[in-house]
């Protein structure tokens, strides 16, 4: 029994929810995102919130029910607030700045690297050392700050690169004479 499946997603005020067979469509003050369920699951729409239920018993069924749910909760969570991902750089001469629509990052390389912010997502930078990734859907958030992230991981004997806020870099000591 999927203790996540058998709750129903609540609607937030100001979002609303279109069930058409298989797929629900949730508008909200953000946008509209959509997402299209398996056909081991039922969805259904009873007062201001979407109940899951499977259909059967198979091991398949019972792995949708609680995926289909968590899935729709991050749709209703997406369109009324929204996901954020926060980026720190540290590194002495390392910064970020936006031009125009692009992120441009000076990481210690012979030249800058200009990361092209894909649609759907907004990267800020609020200081040089700061970078704020924004969007509706959260696998595009995710991946966008992964993405960025990459250009410098952070290292562990002095900490430089790219992090998350709040992430734990393992720091090693150095070589001993």
């Amino acid at each position: 029994m999927s203790r996540i499946g058998k709750k129903p997603v609540e609607l937030p005020k100001g979002v609303t929810a279109e069930i058409k067979g298989q797929s629900i469509e949730v508008k909200g003050p953000k946008g509209t995102r959509h997402f299209t369920a398996t056909d081991d699951v039922d969805l259904v729409l009873e007062d201001g919130s979407v109940a899951v239920k499977p259909r059967g018993t198979s091991k398949r069924a019972r792995q949708q029910w609680g995926m289909t749910r968590s899935m729709i909760e991050n749709l209703t969570v997406g369109v009324s607030t929204g996901f954020k991902k926060e980026l720190e750089i540290q590194g002495v001469g390392y910064r970020a700045n936006m031009q125009g629509k692009d992120l441009k990052l000076a990481l210690g390389y012979s030249h800058d690297v200009i990361f092209v912010v894909p649609e759907g997502v907004t990267v800020s930078s609020p200081k040089q050392t700061e970078i704020v990734v924004e969007g509706i859907d959260q696998q595009l958030v995710g991946q966008v700050a992964a993405n960025i992230r990459e250009w410098r991981k952070p290292e562990p004997y002095k900490g430089k690169g790219i992090r998350y806020k709040g992430e734990f870099v393992f720091r090693k000591e150095g070589k001993k004479k």
